[in-house]
């Protein structure tokens, strides 16, 4: 059986779309089938992300009304073999979301793929729980302001209330000079959001260069720009990984 995991974040713009992408075309460039849930319902941006505007035409709705089979709804990505990709309906409230038809297809994508990657909403309303509610793991991204951390701590106690209690914190666009100038350290935030901390992305221009472009990180030379994206993939395999020496 594969594993559900859900990105998500107490505030916007931290970056959890990007992560969702960047660790997913990691996993599968490893050889792991790998499918992409866009689950912000009515603002969805993953496809962006995955360089796959307008390849995807069917949505998690098509499947669960029944309209189509997972087969035929999830969409193979054009250059990156092992992964495929289910967008989000446009128009849909997610309380209108039959969350029991959720969690039957989730459970049908752990039959079919090793890795399932569900890009939530920020904020912790409806969509955070049709996003989170059937997830085995969860990852909290944040950045390093207390806002974020706030809210990240808020998310962790949300998750526990739906059971989720498997859950990881992701610290992204993290500038280090600011760190030693606020006197702050990575430790603190762990202990602030109340998470195991699974990986530090840094702040990159290259990484917003690749978003820009609508173009996956890993198809892009830019290996040093992949490499915590790499590193948090391969520790969701099992693997024991360092920090980046930049960060330790």
């Amino acid at each position: 059986m594969g594993i559900v995991i859900s990105v998500t974040s107490g505030k916007g713009g931290t970056g959890k779309t990007t992560l969702t992408g960047g660790v997913a075309a990691c996993l599968a460039t490893m050889g792991h089938s790998t499918l992409c849930i866009d689950c912000d319902v009515g603002l969805k941006n993953l496809d962006l992300v995955l360089g796959m505007t307008d390849i995807s035409l069917m949505n998690f709705e098509d499947i669960l009304s029944g309209r189509v089979s997972l087969e035929d709804g999830a969409v193979k990505h054009p250059e990156i073999e092992n992964l495929s990709f289910l967008t989000a309906p446009t128009s849909l409230p997610p309380e209108n979301i039959d969350r029991e038809k959720m969690k039957e297809l989730l459970f049908t994508v752990r039959e079919k793929y090793e890795f399932c990657i569900v890009d939530g909403p920020a904020g912790v309303g409806p969509g955070f729980r049709l996003a989170c509610g059937n997830a085995d793991l969860a990852i909290i991204v944040a950045n390093g302001d207390g806002m974020s951390l706030r809210n990240g701590q808020r998310t962790t106690s949300e998750l526990e209330k739906l059971g989720v209690v498997n859950v990881r914190l992701v610290l992204n666009r993290v500038r280090k000079g600011l760190l030693r100038q606020i006197n702050a350290n990575a430790d603190d935030m762990i202990d602030t959001v109340g998470a195991q901390l699974l990986g530090i992305i840094p702040e990159d221009q290259r990484i917003m260069k690749a978003g820009c472009l609508e173009k996956p990180l890993v198809l892009m030379d830019n290996k040093r720009a992949m490499e915590p994206f790499m590193r948090i993939a391969r520790r969701l395999t099992g693997e024991r990984v360092l920090l980046s020496r930049r960060f330790r």
